[in-house]
């Protein structure tokens, strides 16, 4: 039988797909950044086939311009591209693990999707703050993903609260 290894008969993902993503997730390695005024962090992946029906599972975004190639020949992309919110929750990594790392949370994000995302394209995301408030952990960072030839493809504002968990 020539299917999937890494789904049953109904497509779903089997424990030995699961425990393979929970070990590469085990393996990340978290090397924050204090969140001073001007510093930056970046994170750079390309973009699979497999990225592109993870994130449409997990969303729930079927839409055929990310999935279906005869249907994306037709619009003004002419083949398809990738979710824009898959890139930009690259940011989300940057803030959640490098700057300022754990303990970051959402306060706000702004997104201004500037060219499409190819599945196949390396996107470097990266945070650099640029306020930091005196009165609380409150951080202005503007974001931001690139693709492997130097292009913008999305551009933002971040406002995050970072309160690290004491480690004993």
């Amino acid at each position: 039988g020539g299917g999937d290894p890494d789904r049953d008969a109904e497509g779903t993902p089997n424990e030995s797909s699961r425990w393979r993503k929970r070990k590469a997730l085990d393996r990340y390695e978290v090397d924050p950044v204090p969140p001073t005024l001007h510093a930056t962090a970046s994170l750079t992946r390309t973009i699979t086939e497999d990225d592109v029906l993870d994130f449409a599972g997990v969303t729930g975004d079927v839409n055929p311009l990310h999935l279906d190639e005869s249907y994306a020949k037709g619009t003004r992309f002419g083949s398809r591209i990738v979710h824009g919110m898959l890139p930009a929750s690259l940011i989300s990594a940057v803030l959640g693990t490098r700057l300022p790392g754990p303990g970051a949370i959402y306060l706000s994000q702004k997104f201004d999707f500037v060219l499409p995302v190819a599945i196949g394209d390396e996107v470097t995301a990266t945070v650099t703050v640029v306020e930091a408030r005196e009165d609380k952990p409150v951080y202005t960072m503007k974001t931001g993903c690139t693709n492997h030839r130097g292009e913008v493809v999305l551009e933002g504002e971040a406002v995050i609260l970072f309160e690290p968990v004491k480690q004993d």
